[in-house]
């Protein structure tokens, strides 16, 4: 059976710029891309930090505050020439940069978003390298599901490929996310494992348990 990983659902077009970037571009890529933040790379794509519209607000209020002139809104316009002085991404950017492996699972991507209490994380490779964005809306995606795909997939991914089930005499149903099974299996020790495996379903809430099993699997 196979659970999604961040890397399934990411977005792999992603938006990034160097340390030496100056603000002004950040900002216009922010605003362009209409995203909340942007990871800085080396010149190896690896992920040295993230500048968010909250780094940049921040900065503003600081320039403001001491009396030099505020760097661009990112909701309005910006400089379009080249800069050659002042504050750039790696000056402004949250450091380290928090991100998740593509292998990790959509459960783990979310509780670390939880955790940070941030809305993308950068996805990165076996060998650190930025490779995608996955962001709040993507796991949405994900734990939104219509009731009739989880069925589906319960009945196809668990019940027949994994657990090798007739499903003739089974009944899945999905209200609201909440699976209900109902049905006699051949082998007592198969009602967990069916239960244990649907609960783990991206997109599941909760599993109600109504089945029985015959008789326990012989030892030896």
């Amino acid at each position: 059976m196979r659970f999604r990983r961040a890397g399934d659902v990411m977005t792999a077009d992603t938006v990034r710029v160097g340390p030496a970037t100056p603000v002004a571009e950040v900002a216009r890529s922010l605003a362009d891309d209409g995203i909340g933040g942007v990871p800085v790379v080396d010149d190896e794509d690896r992920v040295l930090g993230v500048v968010t519209r909250s780094d940049l607000t921040r900065h503003r209020g600081g320039t403001e505050h001491s009396g030099q002139p505020a760097g661009p809104s990112v909701a309005g316009p910006v400089a379009t020439g080249r800069a050659t002085e002042g504050p750039t991404a790696g000056a402004l950017m949250s450091a380290p940069a928090v991100t998740v492996r593509a292998v990790d699972s959509i459960a783990l991507t979310g509780r670390i978003m939880a955790d940070r209490d941030v809305g993308r994380l950068p996805v990165v490779d076996e060998e650190a390298r930025l490779i995608g964005i996955i962001t709040r809306r993507d796991l949405l995606r994900v734990f939104v599901r219509p009731d009739s795909d989880l069925r589906d997939e319960i009945l196809d991914e668990v019940v027949v490929r994994a657990l090798y089930l007739d499903p003739a005499p089974l009944t899945v149903s999905v209200a609201d996310g909440v699976v209900t099974l109902r049905g006699r299996l051949g082998h007592a020790a198969d009602v967990s494992v069916a239960v244990g495996m649907a609960a783990r379903v991206d997109g599941v809430v909760a599993v109600v348990n109504e089945l029985t099993g015959r008789h326990a699997r012989a030892s030896g």
